[in-house]
């Protein structure tokens, strides 16, 4: 207690610059993975996927990423533990943060799409199991993440591949693509209403609807999401009258399917702003969660099971994760967008609508799953929906390599940071 009374601002001034720094690192990597998709099948150019992103995910972050967020990261280390030193659990949270933000900084400069979730959970791993106690460490929750490694790729891969062969089926490998694409969106234009409803109900307005006393079930959330999937079919219906043939060859691909993409284009719009809400509500949580256990830890000088999360450092969070998209998000959205196999619209879209419905689907079971494993899965999905020929395997390579070594390097660098502030302020 009396190194927290000691050096608590100190501390507190380095836990906000530290979560600040962790943020952008979302914001270059993370939020970079779900947009893109979109920039890479130029559906959104970078500068408009930048704006986007800047405003739904400071909205997700800032209204509804204020859950009460469990003081020790997603209960994967023994609070007791800390009760007799809770100076511990905030060099250990320090370090967390640093660690994994150095982490992140490491994988966007060399254009990695790596999992800021399994790099904030390896950095409190290493801190914890080396610098307090292995038991100190819930190991069953360390093995439902590594499971994620499977689980999230292979479900949006699979959803997103189904998705676009049956875009081919449909639309694109008929004798009048333009024709089918009148007849075929709307119904589309429904899975991607249903899906965004889905997506802000289950994941994005969770929280909000939690402090409100509002509980609603899955059904309840699945029946509003069909009203908001009609309006949206009608919706563009209405937009579609006004889209004329245009046989001329220009457009996104050029030839007979460049008014086809057009308006897959459009559908992409509306996906990329629904899962840049959903991710700023959830993910800023691996920037804000350690910092929130600092804040209540300093100020209380206990270590305590949970904390209510202060309104300012969501905005601390929602600006971090801006800041680092529109400061360099654009190298791994180039990995995502065009080195893994060349996306068109209707490509990025069954990407897109396959990683959303994975999300939906892992919140409705309690899968265990990667924002960024998600999206991944999904572009290499639809890439196989054209053939083996047409992935990037040397790069798909590279980013496994990346996805195995997140864990241990937040791990190990954690545990440097740990026993350095340990000795510099124990």
């Amino acid at each position: 207690m009396d190194i927290l009374s000691t050096y608590g601002e100190i501390l507190l001034v380095l836990a906000c610059i530290f979560g600040f720094f962790m943020a952008w690192g979302v914001g270059a990597n993370d939020v970079a993975n779900a947009m893109g998709t979109s920039v890479g099948s130029r559906a959104l150019t970078i500068k408009q996927a930048i704006i986007i992103a800047m405003i739904f995910e400071f909205a997700g972050a800032y209204l509804a990423g204020g859950e009460v967020t469990a003081t020790i990261r997603k209960g994967i280390i023994d609070s007791d533990v800390f009760s007799d030193a809770p100076e511990l659990l905030v060099y250990g949270m320090l370090s967390a943060l640093l660690a994994a933000g150095t982490w992140l900084l490491i994988a966007s400069l060399l254009g990695w799409p790596v999992s800021t979730t399994h790099s904030i959970v390896g950095a409190i791993v290493g801190f914890a199991a080396v610098g307090i106690s292995p038991d100190a460490v819930s190991w069953g929750k360390v093995g439902s993440i590594v499971a994620s490694w499977v689980v999230s790729p292979v479900l949006a891969g699979t959803i997103s591949f189904l998705l676009f062969r049956s875009v081919q089926r449909l639309i694109l490998n008929t004798d009048d693509p333009f024709g089918n694409a009148k007849r075929y969106i709307p119904i589309y234009m429904f899975a991607v209403g249903w899906m965004i409803s889905m997506v802000t109900l289950t994941k994005g307005l969770k929280h909000v609807f939690k402090d409100a006393g509002i509980k609603l079930t899955f059904l309840q959330d699945a029946g509003i999401a069909v009203i908001a999937g009609l309006v949206v079919m009608g919706i563009g219906i209405l937009l579609l009258r006004r889209v004329g043939r245009d046989d001329r060859g220009t457009g996104v691909v050029g030839g007979r399917f460049a008014n086809v993409e057009r308006v897959f284009a459009i559908l992409m719009i509306f996906t990329a702003c629904a899962m840049a809400f959903a991710h700023g509500s959830n993910d800023v949580a691996n920037a804000v969660g350690p910092l929130a256990a600092v804040v209540s830890t300093i100020q209380s000088g206990v270590v305590g099971a949970k904390a209510v999360m202060p309104g300012w450092i969501l905005l601390l969070g929602g600006a971090g994760i801006v800041v680092g998209l529109a400061t360099y998000g654009f190298k791994v959205m180039a990995t995502i967008g065009r080195k893994i196999t060349e996306l068109t619209p209707s490509r990025g879209f069954a990407a897109e609508l396959g990683a959303a419905s994975t999300v939906v689907l892992a919140s409705a079971t309690g899968l265990p799953i990667s924002t960024t494993h998600t999206l991944v899965g999904a572009v290499l999905g639809v890439g196989l929906a054209r053939g083996i020929g047409a992935l990037n395997l040397r790069m798909i390579s590279t980013i496994f390599v990346s996805w195995i070594i997140t864990l241990p390097a937040g791990a190990g660098i954690a545990i440097l940071f740990f026993y350095f502030f340990k000795g510099l302020f124990g």
